[in-house]
Order: structure tokens, then sequence, then C-alpha cells
């Protein structure tokens, strides 16, 4: 019996399809399992493919880490726009796309972000993140400010309060309804109001 010809994918396929078969190595199997050649490998495709690509493991993180940003940052954008225009309604909705966000990615995240602990990848993604994040937070909650303004260091402490009560929730530390309830009173205190 003859072997069916391989149909080939275009690169934005492709690209989709080694990022979803390296999210499923990291859950199945940790972030140490995940190296260019076992993705190549569970894909059915050639190392050369898969460095195409990525170019280094470190590349590899770093998309997804921009995937799952992406995702985030999508989700809180449809939670915001339904969201009443009242500082409850903001903080709720933030806190909850954020919560609910990493809850839906589970345990990756974590990993990869340790994975690329120290990498310039990491820095510079990293960085980019936070400045979007704070941007957008001080935009949202600064009408609320009763000063007219929100400092710097707390606009710092929430995203810290975001991410580890996020990171609490995933790995069942708390429970989701708490983290988006301590997240959004962390938001009342950056904007300077009491929950």
């Amino acid at each position: 019996m003859p072997t069916p010809a391989r149909t080939r994918m275009s690169r934005e396929n492709r690209l989709a399809q080694l990022m979803t078969i390296a999210w499923g190595i990291i859950r199945a199997e940790g972030s140490d399992a995940l190296t260019l050649g076992h993705l190549a490998e569970r894909a059915g495709v050639t190392k050369p493919v898969v460095y195409d690509h990525f170019g280094t493991r470190a590349g590899l993180l770093a998309a997804l880490f921009r995937d799952f940003d992406a995702r985030q940052d999508a989700l809180m954008d449809a939670a915001l726009d339904a969201s009443p225009l009242t500082l409850e309604g903001r903080a709720q909705a933030m806190a909850a796309a954020y919560v609910d966000c990493v809850l839906a990615q589970g345990r990756e995240i974590p990993g990869v972000v340790a994975a690329l602990e120290g990498s310039p990848e990491l820095e510079q993604i990293m960085r980019a993140f936070r400045t979007m994040f704070l941007k957008k937070c001080r935009a949202l909650f600064l009408p609320f400010a009763p000063s007219g303004e929100i400092r710097d260091p707390a606009l710092w402490s929430m995203m810290g309060a975001a991410q580890l009560l996020s990171y609490a929730a995933a790995i069942g530390e708390v429970t989701r309804e708490d983290a988006i309830a301590e997240l959004a009173r962390a938001i009342h205190a950056m904007a300077g109001v009491r929950a």
C-alpha cells in the first residue's frame, strides 16, 4: 500500500501546530522536557523545521510566553469592554480576566518563565509586558484616583499581587474567587480607594 502524500502546511499553520504541541509537552512532561528535538519528534517534522521557527530553545520559550501574553491581553480587553465604567466594575473585570487566563493556562506558564529565567529573551519580553500592563492599568484606573495620580510603586505592587495571586490559584493554594477578590482589593488600593 502506498504511503499517503504529506500535505505541506503553511508557515502560519505549522507555527500554530508547533505551539500547540509545545504547550502539550509542557503540560504532560514539564518545561524541562521541552527541547527543539523533542518538539520536532512529537510534531513529526525534521529538526530544521523547528529551528527555522524558533532558532533556539529560549526562542521557543519566548514564543510561548508571547502567545500566553497575547491571549491574556485579548481576554482582559474583552472583559474590560464588557464591564461597567466604575472602579468596582473595572477592578472586578481586570482581576477576573488576569486570574482566569493564568488558570486556563494552568501550571505551564510558571514553568516557561522559570526555564527562561536569566535569558536576554525573557528580560526583553517581560519588560515589554510590564510596560504595557502598567500603562494600561494607569489609564484605566487614573480616573478613579481621588488624588488624581497613581504612583509607580502602587502600580508595581498591584502587578506583583496579580502575578502571585494567579499563580497561587493555579497551584491550588487559594481559590479562584479569593484570588480575584484579593486582586480587586489590590487594584482599589493602587487607585488610592478603600475597597
